[in-house]
């Protein structure tokens, strides 16, 4: 049975990483080697070319044959997106979950009112208000960068010019960019919902827990609209 390609190179690989020891000693002890995969093939080289340099790869010291180092290969755009946003939640989830459980602690032995316990929550809606405000502006600005990098391929194209690769990838950062930040506005204006609900069911349970009653205008059902009636000349 014949070998296939990939074996052969093995093969090779683990030929040279066994030298006699006399010609390891006379190799560079900072030299590395490279091993990659590109499509179906393993590739291993003494040197990195240009296009294998975002590829996963693994690193080997040249004397000793040791693996020195397993390197991931890079984000994508979309990707380093998408870390930014889960971490810019967590830090957002990490501080509700604070902020809560230091208020559930102190709710009776703190606030001597309803408007002591008001304050706090309003420190975070504050918080969040100011995330919404910063994500709809970064949407704002994002999306009139790109309306005027459309435009402006646009015209290249009804002029029958080649639009630049650069300016294309920048196209397709800036939508992945604007993309992420509509995701980041939208879980906030969630959180901004769910805030809403936490305060008055806190609230409710302070009430409860102090034996105060809740004010007229939270229990009460509001009066049914009247139907329109003709319009009076």
């Amino acid at each position: 049975m014949v070998p296939n390609p990939s074996t052969i190179a093995a093969l090779l690989v683990l030929a040279a990483l066994a030298a006699p020891a006399s010609a390891q000693n006379r190799a560079d002890p900072g030299k590395k080697l490279y091993c990659w995969n590109q499509g179906n093939e393993r590739i291993c080289s003494d040197t990195l070319p240009p296009e294998a340099v975002n590829s996963a790869r693994e690193e080997f010291n040249a004397r000793s044959g040791t693996r020195s180092a397993e390197i991931q290969r890079a984000l994508t755009a979309e990707e380093r997106a998408d870390a930014a946003l889960a971490e810019a939640q967590a830090k957002v989830d990490a501080a509700t979950a604070e902020t809560r459980k230091r208020t559930e602690q102190a709710m009776l032995a703190t606030y001597a009112s309803e408007d002591d316990l008001r304050r706090v929550f309003a420190e975070r809606t504050d918080i969040v208000d100011n995330n919404i405000n910063t994500a709809v502006y970064n949407v704002a600005s994002l999306r009139e960068a790109l309306a005027a990098q459309l435009l402006s391929a646009g015209n290249k194209e009804l002029a029958g010019q080649k639009v630049a690769d650069k300016q294309a990838a920048d196209i397709r950062q800036r939508h992945t960019e604007l993309l992420a930040q509509l995701r980041l506005q939208r879980a906030f204006e969630q959180q901004r919902k769910a805030m809403e609900v936490e305060i008055a069911e806190s609230l409710a349970r302070y009430r409860e827990l102090k034996g105060i009653p809740a004010p007229a205008d939270a229990t009460a059902t509001p009066p049914a609209t009247p139907p329109a009636g003709p319009v009076q000349s």
